[in-house]
Parts: structure tokens; sequence; C-alpha cells
């Protein structure tokens, strides 16, 4: 679970977002991908910092450059989690003031 959340705030950024759709359809380098992306190459090394440490993102030295390319099957997983997720059956309230149709004490939830 803990590898999900991490993938999820990766990705959580419009430009790393962006940035994993371009690796999705092509191996890149930094320079290409910040010339696709209009932005800076450091601050596009910034981004593939924080999806390499998630593990989304990985890099194969090609002489001078790094190209990157996704983790398909890491990828794979963690939708097949959120897929999983979606399909929890919704059991009964839980919350005690639900149970009157009461507001909760924090007033967060209601019975509908």
């Amino acid at each position: 679970m803990a590898e999900l959340i991490e993938i999820m705030k990766a990705l959580g950024d419009k430009t790393r977002y962006h940035l994993l759709k371009l690796l999705l359809q092509h191996d890149l380098c930094v320079r290409t991908l910040a010339e696709r992306l209009n932005i800076s190459e450091s601050a596009v090394s910034q981004h593939l910092k924080v999806l390499r440490q998630a593990e989304i993102v990985k890099g194969d030295k090609r002489g001078y450059y790094t190209h990157y390319y996704v983790n398909r099957s890491l990828l794979k997983d963690a939708a097949q989690t959120i897929l999983s997720l979606s399909q929890l059956e919704k059991a009964p309230s839980i919350c005690p003031s639900a149970k009157n149709n009461n507001k909760c004490h924090d007033g967060g939830c209601e019975n509908e």
C-alpha cells in the first residue's frame, strides 16, 4: 500500500503526468522531454527524480544521454490495485450517530 501511495503522490503533479504520457509513447532523454514540455532541462530532471524514486520511471544510459522509460509492470499493478478499490462493496455504516439519523460528532458525515 505504501508503494501505491508513493506512486499516486508522484503522479499527482500535472507536469509529471504529462511527462509520463510522453514516456509511455517513446523512450526519451531529458533534452527532448524539456523541448516537448516547454520547460527547462533542470525542471525535467527534478520531475524525473520524483518518478524514479517512486520507481515509475527507469533510465538506460545510451552513449552520453540517459533515455527514460516507464516501468509498465509497476503502473499496471497500481492500476489493478485502484481497480480493486473501486470494486469494494459498501458496508453498513459503523458510525453510531448514523443509526439515529444524526450528524456525526465532528459534523463530517451525515446519514442520507
